[in-house]
């Protein structure tokens, strides 16, 4: 029988202070070699066997077998110089030092296909697989080849494409890409965005996902936040469109966010994954917060397509913060569960 209310991570979550420093993004490895390659897996249980405690119903990696959500993907592929560095302003926010991007992209094996299916033989429950989506991608590197955001774009589609078609087949139920870069670039997103992001998912039929969030609880996103006034509306510019795509599933931002829950309208229909954890602070919530947050997307939201979700990723937190989070997420989840069941 279908869960009502399904839980899920948006993304990562706090590795182990033996495998990498933690409360940070980008943190360097402490093992090396052999040693690493056992100690992620040893995470990647770890990390399974936390959400599972906290009563996750969708698990992840919890991107444990990588340093970053959209670089750990691009490492693995030819045409980008790691070396080759150029300072870029990512998001409209911050500047960064960002690979260059010096020849035709491509991939010529698999990147996270193992982690999978090692995933996959750990769990019979559903599993969510997060990549980085195309416009993301672009905006995390300096082009010195193609020279054009949409080309790379599309370039970087078809490859996501190979591995989501292999994630797939290894057992993932849902793939998620990451398109924090759909908060930005509007225009972009609507003239070629959106198409792109379906050539990535062009012949899956597991379910799938776009997350598009105001950020990490960096310094950069926080500071960013105070300018956006007393509404967030950058979910109204894409959301008409997106509700008109192929995606199945919206993964959006709620809990402790001026995001007007009205807009979750404009995307009625598809399954929207309602962040109800907020990732930016160390406060933990009371499930009956969390409870509350899901009672005001219900009114947009039909009850068989609301998965309660956290805002973003929570890698730059402290684990047993994240944990005591999820375990608030699936308490508030329940309660509104019963509710529902109880009306029904």
């Amino acid at each position: 029988m279908k869960t009502l209310l399904p839980t899920s991570t948006a993304g990562s979550l706090p590795k182990p202070s033996w495998l990498a420093e933690p409360e940070k993004l980008w943190s360097p490895w402490k093992l090396t070699e052999q040693g690493l390659a056992e100690g992620k897996k040893d995470a990647l249980r770890l990390s399974l066997q936390e959400q599972q405690h906290a009563g996750v119903d969708i698990v992840s990696d919890g991107e444990q077998t990588r340093q970053h959500f959209v670089t750990t993907f691009i490492e693995h592929l030819n045409g980008v110089d790691f070396e080759q560095r150029e300072t870029v302003t990512i998001r409209n926010r911050y500047e960064a030092s960002v690979p260059t991007v010096v020849g035709p992209v491509s991939r010529t094996k698999p990147v996270f296909v193992d982690d999978a299916r090692f995933l996959r033989k750990q769990t019979n429950q559903p599993i969510k697989w997060a990549l980085p989506g195309p416009m993301t991608m672009i905006d995390t590197l300096y082009d010195a080849h193609y020279k054009s955001r949409e080309k790379l774009a599309w370039e970087f589609a078809k490859i996501l494409n190979e591995e989501a078609k292999e994630l797939e087949a290894a057992g993932v139920d849902i793939i998620q890409f990451d398109e924090p870069a759909f908060n930005v670039f509007f225009d972009d997103v609507n003239d070629w965005g959106i198409a792109a992001l379906e050539r990535a998912i062009e012949g899956l039929s597991c379910q799938t996902a776009v997350h598009i969030c105001y950020g990490y609880g960096i310094k950069a996103n926080t500071d960013w936040k105070k300018t956006l006034g007393s509404e967030w509306r950058q979910y109204e510019a894409v959301f008409p469109k997106l509700q008109q795509s192929n995606i199945d599933i919206i993964s959006l931002e709620c809990h402790n966010s001026h995001v007007p829950i009205e807009l979750l309208s404009l995307i009625r229909g598809k399954k929207v994954m309602v962040g109800a954890i907020d990732v930016a602070n160390h406060a933990i919530e009371t499930p009956e917060e969390v409870a509350n947050t899901l009672r005001n997307a219900l009114k947009y939201v039909d009850a068989d397509n609301l998965y309660p979700c956290t805002n973003c990723g929570m890698a730059p937190l402290p684990r047993d913060i994240a944990n005591a989070k999820l375990s608030a997420l699936s308490a508030g989840a329940a309660i509104v569960r019963k509710e529902l069941e109880t009306s029904r």
